[in-house]
């Protein structure tokens, strides 16, 4: 069973940056410095912890920005890719975007290549030109 949650424990928030140290820094090479950011830390930031059957599985987090609201650092282990995790994720950080941020600002993120199905099935739609961030090929998405 998966199951999604706002952290609030620094146990658990630990557990998502091991998650993202994995799956960014490990698989992806992508530095650690540029992995960690004052977002991290930041009281308007909200970070989010997914497990199944009782393990860490994903992570991810949102945060308002001048543009609007960005979700970011959506990571889900190996073993536990293509079973909905993601998607779980999505729609939890969208359900708390919903009830937490203003209706007007407009929800947006920077998907990986890869990722772009997943957020394409949960309400996005890409805009703009491919970029790269950290050497990884990126479109900007936005909800709606």
């Amino acid at each position: 069973m998966t199951t999604v949650h706002k952290i609030t424990d620094l146990r658990d928030l630990d557990a998502a940056f091991t998650i993202r140290e994995k799956v960014f820094v490990g698989e992806q090479n992508v530095p650690a410095d540029a992995e960690y950011d004052q977002h991290d830390r930041a009281a308007t930031t909200r970070h989010y912890l997914a497990h199944v059957d009782g393990l860490p599985a994903g992570a991810a987090r949102w945060r308002p920005t001048e543009q609007g609201v960005k979700l970011e650092r959506f990571a889900v282990l190996p073993g536990f890719r293509n079973h909905g995790v993601g998607e779980a994720l999505v729609h939890q950080v969208l359900a708390d975007v919903r009830a937490e941020a203003s209706d007007a600002a407009q929800v947006y993120l920077h998907a990986q290549l890869r990722a772009i199905p997943l957020y394409e099935r949960t309400g996005f739609r890409k805009v703009g030109e491919m970029f790269e961030e950290c050497d990884i090929q990126h479109y900007k998405m936005v909800l709606g």
